[in-house]
């Protein structure tokens, strides 16, 4: 299938939502790695892509599509017509794949999003933003048990885009904020079936591949950091 798209990305969970479903759909595409710790996503060339000022993005020809979400859509819905990852509109699995989208987007991103704010990148340690955005992660993750502990997938029988919402998020967890998975089982059997899936092996090593025991020193570091600043709820 021919394609004329390059993604704006980096090794973020936002970011692999969207490698991860150009290579389950094969489709070729360049990358440019956007170095999101240089601010070079809010640089005036990259806000003519995004206007938002985040990644991911893509350019396909001449259409900008920006946040992760519309990208995945618009890649089903312009690319995946053998329905490989998606479901046709109009039918009720489309309808739930729409709805597991829309709770990635509005739910564990924003919530786990702040979660790894408080614990790695505050200003000042705050128990009660920990607490919070933690304890909400993981009631976000229960609702995902309970989906999949009657259906195989998210949006029903097949692996789609709404599993690929999740799945980089929910992976990173136990490494990033030391949730343990065996608490959700059915969460965990998941995120270790997709994890053998070689388009997602290959999604979440674009840009680049970051082996896990530097991801794990890294965020290591980074609750260490955390842990020694003053508890700003004591002011």
């Amino acid at each position: 299938m021919s394609s004329d798209i390059t993604l704006y990305t980096w090794t973020t969970g936002n970011g692999f939502k969207v490698s991860i479903t150009l290579e389950e759909l094969g489709l070729p595409y360049k990358t440019e790695a956007i170095n999101i710790s240089t601010n070079r996503q809010k640089e005036e060339w990259f806000l003519n892509i995004n206007p938002n000022g985040r990644i991911p993005a893509i350019l396909d020809g001449g259409q900008r599509v920006f946040e992760s979400g519309a990208i995945m859509t618009y890649l089903v819905d312009k690319y995946d017509t053998e329905r490989k990852i998606s479901y046709a509109p109009g039918t009720p699995e489309h309808v739930e794949q729409t709805c597991w989208l829309m709770f990635q987007m509005s739910g564990i991103g924003p919530m786990q999003g702040q979660a790894n704010h408080f614990r790695f990148f505050a200003g000042a340690r705050s128990d009660y933003g920990i607490k919070r955005y933690i304890e909400e992660t993981k009631r976000l993750y229960s609702v995902l048990e309970s989906r999949l502990q009657e259906s195989t997938y998210l949006a029903g029988e097949k692996f789609t885009i709404a599993d690929i919402a999740s799945y980089p998020w929910v992976s990173g967890a136990p490494v990033s904020l030391q949730i343990d998975l065996s608490e959700f089982p059915a969460l965990n059997k998941w995120v270790e079936e997709i994890g053998k899936r070689p388009a997602v092996q290959k999604g979440v090593a674009v840009p680049h591949f970051w082996p896990q025991e530097d991801m794990a020193e890294l965020f290591k570091k980074c609750r260490a950091n955390i842990d020694a600043m003053t508890n700003s709820d004591q002011h």
